[in-house]
Parts: C-alpha cells; sequence; structure tokens
C-alpha cells in the first residue's frame, strides 16, 4: 500500500487468524472442560486477490483450515487468506479504532454445528475488521466478537486512510434540553457571577 492508494474505494490486505481451543480449569470444567479464544492475527502472505466481490465472498472461500499444533492442553488451528477491507463510508470507524489507546483487529467468529475438520466442532471465524462500527455492529446482534492488538505499520496504513476520507466534526457546547433561565426567590432573574466568593464558598 502506498499514498497512490488512498483515494481508492477501498485499501485491502490478506490475514491470518489463528484460533486456540485451550482447557478450563476448576469447577466450570464439570460442565464444560474446552473453550475457544482468538489467539492471534497476522498479516498474510497470501495476495490480496485483483478484484474482491465482497457482497458473494464467504469464509468457505478460504483456503481449507490447518490445524498447526495439538497436545493435551488443546488446539491451534490457522484461517488463512481473510480479506481486510477499508471502505471510504466508514472511514470515521477506523478513526476511532485508531485513536484508541489500543487500535486493534475486530474478529467474529463462530463455532461449527456439526464438525467438519476435525472430531468435534472448531471455532472459525467469519469475518476480520479494522472498524470499530463493524464491531459494534457485530455485537449488537450477538455474535462472539474478540480484539487483539494490530500491528503499528498496520495502524498507519489504517489512519492514513480514515484521515484522508474522514473529517472529525468540531466538537459543539450544547445548550441543555432542560436549561430555564435563573430566578431568585422573588422571581427575578439571578444574577450569575464567576468572582469567588469569600470564605470559601462556591461561586455562582
Amino acid at each position: 500500500m502506498n499514498n497512490s492508494t488512498y483515494a481508492r474505494e477501498h485499501i485491502c490486505l490478506m490475514v491470518d487468524v489463528f484460533m486456540r481451543q485451550e482447557k478450563i480449569d476448576g469447577p466450570m470444567s464439570r460442565w464444560q472442560p474446552w473453550r475457544w479464544v482468538l489467539d492471534a492475527v497476522q498479516v498474510s502472505d497470501l495476495a490480496p486477490p485483483p478484484e474482491l466481490d465482497l457482497k458473494r465472498w464467504l469464509p468457505s472461500d478460504l483456503p481449507a483450515p490447518r490445524l498447526v499444533s495439538q497436545n493435551d492442553d488443546g488446539q491451534r488451528w490457522c484461517f488463512a487468506g481473510f480479506p481486510v477491507v477499508l471502505f471510504r463510508d466508514d472511514a470515521e470507524g477506523y478513526f476511532l479504532n485508531g485513536t484508541t489507546p489500543d487500535p486493534c483487529w475486530f474478529v467474529m467468529w463462530r463455532m461449527e454445528e456439526e464438525a467438519t475438520v476435525a472430531d468435534e466442532p472448531v471455532a472459525r471465524p467469519q469475518a476480520v475488521s479494522l472498524s470499530y462500527h463493524d464491531a459494534g455492529r457485530w455485537l449488537d446482534s450477538q455474535e462472539t466478537v474478540e480484539q487483539l492488538p494490530a500491528p503499528a505499520a498496520v495502524i498507519e496504513e489504517m489512519m492514513a486512510f480514515a484521515q484522508a476520507h474522514y473529517t472529525p466534526e468540531p466538537k459543539k457546547r450544547l445548550r441543555p434540553d432542560s436549561f430555564v433561565p435563573l430566578k431568585d426567590r422573588f422571581g427575578q432573574p439571578a444574577k450569575v457571577t464567576t468572582s469567588k466568593m469569600r470564605g470559601g464558598g462556591h461561586h455562582g
């Protein structure tokens, strides 16, 4: 990605998502011995496709998931080739992510209903985004969303894109809806002073 790409409709990079199955300790393990968590998101070695129709793209279009490791403590799976797309009309979402203390990847994942690649169902990522708004929409839809810090180089590119397409509105001082003129005990307009009162009292 370079400066000439910022005017495009979107910028696409590919990432690999790693999901980890881990043991649950303690009393809860009686009912649920395992749980799945987002383990890592890495920029992929796969090149972005020349054209990407997101309206028709499905997670099933990805390469087959790969079992990276397995032992008594659980499994680790790699789901390679997820597209991460930046849209001009969602530049605010990227700006909001980039201006948080910890800019991150947002990953939405679901458990398989039936086992397809292992003896038991595995957790499958469904989408990866850098947009704060995408994460909010997924959470509103009761989806499982996890986040991990994104690399500085990715955040730099994201913010350059966001700043090219989004200008934050200046903050306005809003008048409270319940505002009513102050009156004294006689019903006359009260005078407000910003000078300090003697004796440690509060000013009006």
